[in-house]
């Protein structure tokens, strides 16, 4: 169960003494579980700055302690806020988004990543982000779209979902990076595309539909051909949802980078889990070897043994580390 909206209104149907206790530090608490009796709850007390810190509120007694928080290492490190914005879309549309920029920055004229979300039947919400905090830590300001093909907006807003929908998707994603340079929060030869499953798949479509926008890319467990991807669901009891949420149609062939590796003209930088039961591996090596074989400029890291989340922090560290590198050289920070 997730709770939002403020914490005088979304933890008061717990308990409103939960709201006395926790609302001066955190605006975001999440249920994360219970006893078999639900007299005693274990919360999740977070906002976009505080990763979060886990309580055990005692229904019966009134009682709330404090448990543990989730990242020590990070309590006093200054974290970047994450604020809510739109920007237009080429056709008009108000595609919002959060934009989270380094912490003491003015927000001009700055190394800047556009971080579509994965799913694609999926959306960014506000709160704590690794990744955006990391990248904000570094020094890049970092835009999330909720391009049109996300869900929690409603049928029109979600279309006929990111891949079968992709144009749309993706023209949004794009218009997000122009629109970081437009404001001049980005500097145009700053600007890069990074992306974990449907947002890697995005990262690369967005290489292939406009070469040159963003100056690298970098993608994480992306899927890079759609009827690869239909035959990956094969091997699972949910083939013909699959199947039917791919759908049939010239998009396949238009909407599958690793189809139109030759149109990419910027470094690429892949990584994938060994084990991905999400999206196959076989999916990062088919766009290393077709970007390999048109003469581009790509790495690729495969890490044994590990799923589509990477729940690992060597290879989180790995994965960061190797980003930040390889973006810092292909766009001439220092």
């Amino acid at each position: 169960m997730l709770l939002r909206s403020g914490p005088a209104t979304s933890a008061s149907i717990i308990h409103d003494e939960i709201v006395v206790t926790l609302s001066t530090s955190f605006a975001q608490i999440d249920w994360v579980d219970a006893s078999e009796d639900e007299n005693k709850l274990v919360l999740l007390a977070s906002s976009d700055v505080k990763p979060g810190t886990f309580y055990l509120f005692d229904k019966t007694t009134h009682r709330l302690d404090e448990v543990m928080p989730l990242r020590p290492q990070l309590a006093d490190v200054p974290m970047a806020t994450m604020k809510p914005v739109t920007f237009p879309a080429s056709d008009g549309t108000q595609i919002p988004g959060y934009l989270t920029l380094p912490v003491g920055s003015d927000g001009k004229n700055l190394p800047a990543i556009v971080m579509p979300h994965g799913g694609p039947s999926s959306r960014d919400e506000w709160g704590f982000d690794w990744l955006v905090q990391f990248f904000a830590a570094r020094g890049y300001a970092v835009l999330q779209p909720n391009y049109r093909g996300s869900s929690g907006y409603g049928a029109d807003w979600y279309k006929k979902n990111g891949f079968q929908s992709w144009r749309t998707a993706i023209g949004d994603i794009d218009d997000a990076g122009r629109w970081l340079v437009s404001e001049g929060i980005a500097q145009p030869d700053k600007l890069a595309i990074v992306g974990w499953s449907y947002g890697g798949y995005a990262a690369l479509q967005s290489g292939v539909t406009e070469p040159g926008l963003y100056k690298a890319i970098v993608a994480v467990a992306p899927v890079t051909d759609l009827e690869e991807l239909r035959e990956e669901s094969k091997h699972y009891v949910d083939e013909k949802l699959t199947s039917a949420f791919i759908g049939e149609g010239p998009h396949i062939e238009a909407g599958s980078p690793a189809r139109h590796a030759d149109k990419i003209t910027v470094p690429v930088l892949l990584f994938h889990g060994e084990e991905d039961r999400n999206v196959d591996v076989e999916e990062s090596r088919l766009m290393d070897k077709r970007l390999k074989e048109a003469g581009k400029s790509v790495e690729y890291i495969e890490f044994p043994e590990l799923a589509h989340s990477l729940v690992s922090a060597d290879a989180r560290t790995t994965l960061l580390s190797k980003s930040d590198a390889f973006l810092r050289k292909t766009l001439g920070i220092k």
